[in-house]
């Protein structure tokens, strides 16, 4: 009976032991995630930001070497470049600003949307009368529109082009996740008196030369 007895005893001191063995290597890792997990996700999201950040300098370079070069941005009114489009014979003065005065002149640079090389909307317009944007409603889906300015040259490819009514803002958004330039006149070209439609050309940016 003495022998049943000392392994009994034996036997609860050895589920004694285990369970505070258990309890301790809880206690172990609860504390060590108190004191490390968020260490090990700050290590984690510093890897992810690294690798953001080294895509974003690869794709935002460009830009960034603009808004360099346009540490003085032109003022309302001027002409800071000129706009091509070879296929419709159009070769105009470019301008910050879309006011009548100045599309008497020739492009528009609606203010507030970006400039070439930023890396967003570039909204531009002209008239829809001979000498200046006329023929646009004839342009081709891959014609080149060329923006030359004095900090670099740039090509856009026109990828589309719609007709909308001239209360339509949603068909010329500003945003700035990829570099847009939507150029657009009043359409129809015959109208007489004012045009309550719209001609857009959307076109991407396919060469930028940095000067």
């Amino acid at each position: 009976m003495q022998n049943n007895s000392e392994k009994r005893e034996k036997v609860k001191v050895a589920i004694k032991n285990l369970v505070v063995a258990f309890t301790f290597v809880i206690m172990i890792f609860i504390i060590g995630s108190i004191l490390f997990g968020k260490q090990i996700s700050m290590a984690i999201k510093l890897v992810k930001n690294i690798s953001i950040k080294q895509s974003d300098e690869i794709e935002t370079e460009p830009i960034q070497l603009i808004q360099n070069k346009l540490a003085s941005y032109p003022k309302y009114g001027e002409k800071y470049g000129t706009l091509e489009i070879a296929d419709l014979n159009v070769n105009l003065n470019l301008y910050y600003g879309d006011t009548l005065s100045i599309l008497r002149n020739g492009v528009g640079h609606t203010a507030g949307s970006y400039f070439p090389g930023e890396g967003g909307s570039i909204i531009c317009m002209a008239h829809n009368t001979e000498g200046f944007l006329k023929e646009l409603s004839k342009i081709k889906k891959g014609a080149n529109i060329t923006i030359q300015t004095e900090y670099g040259k740039f090509v856009y490819e026109v990828y589309d082009t719609k007709i909308v009514n001239q209360e339509n803002l949603d068909a010329v958004p500003l945003q700035k996740e990829k570099e847009i330039l939507m150029l657009y006149t009043c359409y129809p070209t015959n109208t007489f008196g004012h045009a309550k439609q719209r001609f857009i050309t959307y076109s991407k940016l396919v060469e930028c030369d940095i000067f």
